[in-house]
């Protein structure tokens, strides 16, 4: 099997309603989605996010996609290698590990799909096997207020989700309202996360902790810039409620920082920060070596990244039990099948060759022009 072209076409798909979140609001997942065709006429699915810009992410593509073209599929880890020296080293424009990953990890994809394929199994088996048969998610409830949220949050309990995870870093008040609402509508015996997305400084990292800490909160994620993980460190140390780490950690040397300084209880980590599954398994070892679980991270995304992260979920010996999923958010998804609804807060490991996806043609046209008419 050798690759032969790319399809690279630029999906918007709506969410059922707004995502509220500190940094603002938003209204659909702005994708790309990667079709690595081949000579035998199968081909490998996968996604990018396009934001800031999917002009920008193409480009990028394209250049990836000229590298590849005439070699294996099963060339991955050599290919991909190979694209962020050429893209990010080769010409002065030095370390880009980050945004490497938002631009590699859709194509990367694409390769495992590309093998499973070829291979006639599933990714989970390529990568050595299913530890688990089924992978478990938290409950992601959404809204404009705290009781919009709480009512979402009450219903995920009552469908099964043990866990259930809110954005908070809103506002101080809005934040002790919204930990409020959801406690009482969830009882006592689910556990509850939040997630400021990096908008507490470590005072008031201190401060909310303490206030919110009688709800009986489970964790807090990334509460503290990234920029920093000093400051991380700093309320992981004093802080009485488990912290997680998430935009503090996209690479292997990331993860090895923040075990090695105590930084965090949990990594939360998603494909799109690692740029692809390959790197992730080596986040994920980092973590597991130092007694750390990894927690999925979910971005604004489609079915196929939702089967790809269950892929490489079933084979991590250290998989949190209360994983982020983000398909419920969209109004349609583009994939045809399998069927990703949760059942009792889990969804079984994927079967099927490659990442186990069919694509809904008439649903990838409509993202099309719905990506079309808002960007042009």
């Amino acid at each position: 099997m050798k690759i032969t072209g790319l399809k690279a076409t630029p999906l918007l798909v709506p969410y059922r309603k707004p995502y509220h979140w500190a940094q603002g609001v938003i209204y659909g997942a702005n994708v790309i989605l990667v079709e690595v065709e081949s000579d035998t006429g199968e081909t490998g699915y996968g996604e990018c996010i396009a934001s800031p810009s999917a002009d920008g992410i193409l480009a990028y593509l394209k250049l990836v996609s000229d590298l590849c073209i005439g070699h294996s599929p099963f060339e991955n880890t050599a290919l991909m290698t190979k694209a962020y020296h050429v893209l990010f080293e080769a010409l002065g424009t030095c370390s880009a590990p980050r945004f490497a990953g938002q631009v590699l990890a859709g194509y990367e994809m694409a390769l495992w799909d590309l093998m499973g394929k070829a291979a006639g199994r599933p990714v989970h088996e390529l990568l050595g096997g299913a530890l688990r048969d089924r992978i478990d998610y938290f409950g992601f409830p959404q809204g404009a207020n705290a009781q919009e949220i709480a009512a979402e949050a009450r219903a995920f309990a009552e469908a099964g989700c043990d866990v259930i995870y809110v954005k908070v870093g809103r506002g101080d008040q809005l934040d002790l309202d919204i930990v409020r609402e959801v406690r009482a509508a969830i009882g006592p015996d689910r556990r509850l996360r939040l997630d400021p997305n990096e908008h507490w400084s470590p005072v008031r990292a201190k401060r909310m902790i303490r206030k919110l800490a009688p709800y009986d909160v489970d964790m807090v994620e990334q509460p503290t810039r990234a920029e920093a993980p000093w400051a991380l460190e700093q309320v992981r140390a004093r802080s009485e409620v488990a912290i997680a780490a998430d935009q503090s950690v996209f690479t292997p040397q990331d993860a090895y920082q923040i075990c090695c300084s105590q930084s965090a209880d949990l990594i939360v980590l998603g494909l799109h920060e690692t740029g692809g599954i390959a790197r992730y398994r080596k986040v994920a070892a980092i973590a597991e070596a130092a007694g750390i679980d990894i927690c999925m991270h979910g971005l604004y995304e489609t079915g196929i990244t939702t089967a790809a992260a269950n892929q490489v979920a079933a084979t991590i010996p250290n998989l949190d039990d209360g994983n982020q999923y983000m398909n419920h958010l969209l109004e349609w998804d583009i994939i045809d099948t399998p069927d990703l609804g949760l059942q009792n807060g889990s969804l079984a490991v994927l079967g099927g060759a490659g990442l186990g996806v069919t694509l809904n043609r008439d649903a990838v046209a409509e993202a099309a022009r719905a990506h079309q008419k808002k960007f042009g």
